[in-house]
């Protein structure tokens, strides 16, 4: 089997805006990938924070092995089952899921996940682990509507002034999944993540600002979804702080915004950036597919 995809000085590197989002093309992941393919693809989700690379069109197999070039693959996710016998990847039929446009009888698993997608987040931070990436495979794409919007969290940082910085530096923020998956949690009886079982879903603490492992880039780590305060600080106090910096983190200039096509593949960095799945689209069907890469605990 041929093992070259591309000289990695010929991939196509197009720039969505001036910190974040980049398309990569010249690449066909129906192939396996050579060493120098995959050191551009890796540099290139350090550089732009989120990489597409249209029309590739994976098989779940296909997807599970492009995400092994870049660490290793978690389960679909620590509460929601995979599919089938692919219980690394987490499917999400959003057209099932759409209880907020009449449909009372979705399944809970696509119903939460459908709830949690639909704000601000960044994936699984409520464990002490999150993930490092996660990459999305679109099947089923509304013609009009259904995009998705990321936000730089290391832009948002930069963009701070002084006087903040110092105060955020030397913050912990407490995350908590009890509120979106709870109640599915005790349905399904247990979760796993890290090669661990839980019955439970217990606060975790992570820094309000880490640093990147990699790039040693400083971005902000809170988010709407999952982190429910500040700790040491009052409820108003917390709060506060907390929206401040939610509406800084989404100001325009730090937001890119993705209009997905059939068998595109988005792959983000999950250490400096959150994202929402904006839901405009009516009745249409979307459903994507979702592998996560294992990621160490933010410093």
């Amino acid at each position: 089997m041929t093992t070259s995809i591309a000289d990695p000085r010929t991939l196509d590197i197009a720039p969505l805006s001036g910190t974040i989002g980049a398309e990569v093309r010249n690449v066909d992941l129906h192939q396996p990938l050579d060493p120098p393919t995959v050191a551009a693809i890796r540099q290139a989700l350090l550089d732009y924070k989120v990489i597409f690379l249209p029309g590739q069109h994976l098989s779940p197999a296909e997807h599970k092995e492009f995400a092994t070039y870049f660490g290793e693959i978690t389960n679909a996710h620590p509460v929601v089952p995979g599919i089938g016998e692919h219980r690394e990847v987490f499917e999400i039929d959003y057209t099932k899921a759409r209880e907020t446009y009449g449909v009372q009888n979705a399944p809970k698993t696509d119903r939460t996940e459908y709830e949690t997608s639909n704000k601000w987040h960044t994936d699984v931070t409520f464990v002490e682990t999150p993930p490092l990436g996660s990459i999305l495979n679109a099947l089923v794409i509304p013609e009009a509507g259904g995009d998705t919007l990321w936000a730089d969290t290391h832009a948002a940082y930069e963009g701070l002034s002084q006087p903040i910085k110092d105060l955020v530096d030397g913050l912990t923020a407490v995350h908590d999944g009890t509120r979106s998956f709870g109640r599915l949690l005790q349905a399904i009886g247990k979760g796993e993540w890290d090669g661990k079982e839980f019955t439970e879903l217990t606060p975790v603490e992570h820094p309000v600002v880490r640093t990147h492992p990699e790039t040693g880039r400083r971005s902000l780590f809170v988010n709407p979804g999952f982190t429910i305060k500040i700790k040491g600080l009052t409820g108003k106090e917390s709060e506060a702080l907390l929206q401040f910096l939610y509406a800084h983190m989404t100001t325009p200039e730090y937001v890119v915004r993705y209009r997905w096509e059939a068998g595109d593949l988005g792959f983000w960095d999950n250490r400096t950036t959150m994202h929402y799945a904006i839901t405009d689209y009516g009745d249409a069907h979307r459903v994507i597919q979702r592998v996560t890469i294992k990621g160490d605990k933010p410093f």
